[in-house]
């Protein structure tokens, strides 16, 4: 990829203004309506319908079952548990990684906001981390996917009732993965800061395991979509390189740790590993509009100014999401919504709308705002564009439907997924097979199982919606866009 400018861009600011001013106000027929407490309580509930494995006593989502329970016996490991990552009944080890980040880092910041759903956020992380503790207990490697796609894809059944091959992905010495193994070290550094406090013992195993992954992912550098492509591509394949993610795994070591040496990592590799590339993207494949954010912390605060090129970075970032700046890699639909080219949008709404609320707040404790071009991002600016990105999701946009399942009156009800669009075990005793379930799949009924708080990939540029299985792009849910909005809808809920 072409390495983008690091200068903020200048713009006329009566086009700023009036985007602004346009994207920033409620349609009056829905301004003020959001219960923003109980769509907090779907969006962590949704977790509990991708869960893969032996189910707790405590699980809430009944219609789901037990499933996956022999995951790994054809390597000779126990790979149970973990999350699918969206429709499909596959385990993806990187965008669980990411998601598994964003969860805790949603707890990190927002925690004190999320109340009585704080505790549920907590399990969420959990059940994640958990797996990636099984997934690098091997010396050296990382287990990195379960499930083969190709197989998978080629049926339409309950995870329950799966008879797909349950093939295991491993990076090593021989067959790097830096990216995902980057990505894990994050999440796992992540998640010890979530229980620091809560549980030190298991936060010190997290961190100790998130030091070791790290290691290996720079010793042995490489992109997994090539050691192992044949299996990742199209489906999670990095198309952005590994770069970003050792970066991104060692601002989190730093931040869980605060050992030096992750800090002078970052300052030796900024350049090397292109911290200031594309700096308005951030998703399970690309960091690095994250990572500067992440990294602005500190230096905000005063603790780090020889890490102020990303605070830099980070204020560019802003200035190219502003509505009002034509940017080609940023748009806006008529409605109001963040738009990037490519499939499952929400992807890009959530996450980049969980930045524009982080550095929000990091930018208020310094009392300080955003310079672009002629006109200056308040905190507050930035807190009401994250707030319309939400309230578009819940149903502040042109089709009024909102774009999480079982919230408000009208939502999607023919989402692509298959466990929510087959008859439960519980309605439905006997197997279904693998091609028995096209029938369910074509059917123009709605789903029979609600997945609750499911967040679809949403609208395209135009704001039309196709509430049909068939468009996967739009009508798929996936765990890494709700893990964003967990911290977004956290925040809102007691900041409404």
């Amino acid at each position: 990829m072409a390495r983008k400018s690091r200068h903020s861009p200048t713009f006329p600011s009566f086009s700023l203004v009036f985007s602004l001013l346009f994207l920033l106000t409620p349609p009056l027929s829905t301004a003020g309506r959001h219960d923003y407490g109980d769509a907090l309580r779907k969006s962590i509930l949704f977790f509990e319908g991708q869960r893969s494995g032996k189910l707790p006593p405590d699980q809430r989502i009944k219609w789901r079952r037990d499933s996956a329970l022999r995951d790994g016996a054809t390597a000779g490991v126990d790979l149970t548990g973990g999350y699918y990552d969206a429709g499909d009944n596959i385990k993806f080890g990187f965008p669980m990684a990411f998601t598994t980040t964003m969860l805790s880092w949603s707890v990190i910041d927002f925690g004190k906001s999320m109340g009585p759903e704080l505790n549920n956020a907590v399990k969420a992380v959990r059940w994640g981390t958990d797996y990636l503790l099984k997934v690098t207990a091997v010396a050296d490697g990382v287990y990195v996917q379960v499930g083969d796609p190709y197989s998978d894809h080629n049926c339409w059944e309950r995870p329950e009732d799966m008879d797909t091959l349950r093939s295991v992905y491993k990076i090593d010495r021989a067959h790097p993965g830096s990216d995902v193994a980057g990505e894990t070290a994050a999440a796992l550094a992540a998640g010890s800061i979530v229980f620091r406090s809560r549980d030190p013992a298991y936060s010190r195993l997290l961190l100790d395991r998130a030091v070791k992954v790290f290691e290996f992912a720079d010793t042995h550098r490489g992109a997994y979509s090539s050691s192992l492509h044949s299996a990742v591509c199209p489906f999670y394949c990095d198309v952005n390189g590994y770069q970003d993610e050792l970066l991104w795994g060692a601002a989190w070591l730093h931040k869980a740790s605060r050992r030096r040496e992750y800090r002078e990592y970052i300052v030796r590799n900024e350049v090397v590993l292109r911290a200031g590339d594309t700096i308005n993207e951030f998703g399970w494949d690309n960091k690095h509009a994250g990572i500067n954010v992440l990294i602005s912390k500190e230096v905000l605060m005063g603790k780090a100014p020889d890490l102020k090129s990303f605070q830099f970075n980070a204020d560019g970032f802003i200035c190219s999401v502003l509505p009002g700046i034509s940017h080609p890699q940023v748009q806006y639909s008529p409605g109001g919504l963040i738009f990037k080219a490519g499939g499952s949008n929400m992807q890009h709404v959530t996450s980049l709308s969980f930045l524009l609320l982080a550095y929000s707040n990091y930018l208020s404790h310094a009392n300080r705002a955003v310079p672009c071009g002629e006109t200056s991002a308040s905190p507050a600016l930035l807190k009401r564009l994250a707030k319309r990105q939400v309230d578009y999701i819940l149903g502040d946009n042109p089709l009024e439907m909102s774009y999480m399942v079982g919230y408000g009156a009208r939502y999607p009800r023919r989402i692509h997924h298959r466990a929510s669009s087959l008859p439960s075990v519980k309605a439905h005793p006997a197997r279904i097979g693998c091609k028995a379930g096209s029938r369910y799949f074509l059917s123009p009924n709605p789903n029979p199982n609600v997945l609750v708080g499911a967040v679809v990939g949403g609208p395209n540029i135009s704001d039309a919606f196709p509430d049909s299985r068939p468009f996967f792009q739009e009508s798929e849910p996936t765990t890494y866009i709700n893990a964003p909005l967990v911290g977004l809808l956290g925040y809102f809920s007691a900041h409404p």
